[in-house]
């Protein structure tokens, strides 16, 4: 047999070490395959023990839910879907059945805060705002009358609204799949964390919006304080992009109310908006998150550009008008089905 020629040789070389190099690749992404596995699966073990099958009665027909408790005196988040507006509620957790009452209800957040007077598991909290675009979540449901089961898909966006109509808050897109059953399902991180309240399905299911968890403690913080959600308005009417930026905002104020907590404080037309509270400021649309962080009574530092001069006014909100008339901005709707929000598209966020 004739031995193999130079180029021949290293032909076969080149096959086989990008033979290896493939196979080698194929096997890393099994094994992370198998690890993502293995710890979507320790994390459901570990979280599923506090995730709870909410049963209530509304004035229609029986619905059922997905809720999760935060402490361990039984205090548990779900959707306003499930917990806002029926009654005679049940959770069933450990193979039991508990009664349980609703304490807040608030449909600007799309959340509902449920009360079960017993010893509970209870979920740790994480942070919405370190998400990142692609960052891997797990959600735990009760999908149509099937046990518990995990979810694991990524965020896929940060909205501010949805076909033309704006959110209360800012709300997680997340590229998991929904099923009737799963409203009130908590969004956790890979830590074991909840970020978030799946209130909504989106594009027949194959994906769902969920409140950021910070917006359900908002609402628990105002329970706590005033027994009840205390939505903060200042009375700046309209703000709207600015033809240029200054110091990293658009966002100027073109109208504000007489008489209002803006007003007396000093706020003016013209003034650049750069924070709200705790949020800073970068376009108009940023203001509606900002706000729905306000809780009336509260003194509310507002920092603006005003000429060259940077200025700062401690405005005394007042509760929300519309918390008097009960029309206040909704969250997405029920799982299925379309969104119900309640901004006409031409709207501009204002506090």
């Amino acid at each position: 047999m004739s031995p193999l020629s130079g180029s021949r040789r290293s032909a076969i070389v080149a096959f086989a070490v990008v033979f290896c190099l493939d196979a080698g690749l194929l096997f890393a992404q099994e094994q992370s395959a198998t690890a993502i596995s293995h710890q979507v699966r320790e994390l459901f073990e570990q979280a599923a023990k506090a995730v709870v099958k909410i049963h209530g009665v509304d004035e229609h027909s029986e619905i059922c839910g997905t809720g999760f408790f935060v402490d361990p005196t039984g205090t548990l988040y779900t959707a306003y879907t499930v917990g806002g507006e029926a009654g005679n509620f049940t959770v069933e957790f450990g193979g039991k059945k508990y009664p349980a009452r609703q304490l807040v209800a608030d449909i600007r957040s799309g959340t509902a805060i449920l009360k079960v007077d017993e010893t509970t598991p209870a979920l740790p909290l994480g942070k919405s705002e370190e998400l990142e675009l692609a960052t891997p979540v797990i959600s735990i449901g009760y999908p149509l009358d099937l046990p518990k089961t995990p979810n694991f898909g990524m965020i896929a966006g940060f909205d501010r609204k949805c076909l033309g109509r704006y959110f209360s808050t800012i709300h997680l897109r997340v590229n998991v799949p929904t099923q009737r059953g799963e409203a009130g399902a908590p969004l956790l991180n890979m830590k074991g964390e909840v970020v978030g309240i799946v209130v909504s399905g989106l594009e027949n299911n194959s994906a769902c919006y969920a409140v950021p968890i910070e917006a359900a403690e908002k609402i628990r913080s105002d329970f706590v304080r005033f027994g009840e959600a205390r939505h903060g308005w200042i009375g700046v009417n309209n703000v709207s992009p600015a033809s240029q930026q200054v110091d990293g905002s658009r966002a100027m104020v073109t109208q504000v109310a007489e008489d209002t907590p803006a007003a007396r404080s000093g706020l003016k037309e013209g003034d650049m908006l750069l924070q709200v509270g705790k949020k800073k400021i970068s376009d108009p649309e940023d203001v509606f998150d900002a706000s729905f962080y306000i809780s009336a009574g509260d003194v509310v530092p507002i920092t603006v550009m005003r000429g060259d001069q940077k200025m700062i006014f401690h405005v005394h909100a007042t509760m929300h008008p519309a918390s008097r008339t009960g029309v206040l901005l909704a969250s997405p709707g029920t799982i299925p089905g379309v969104l119900p929000m309640s901004l006409d598209e031409d709207a501009t966020p204002s506090p």
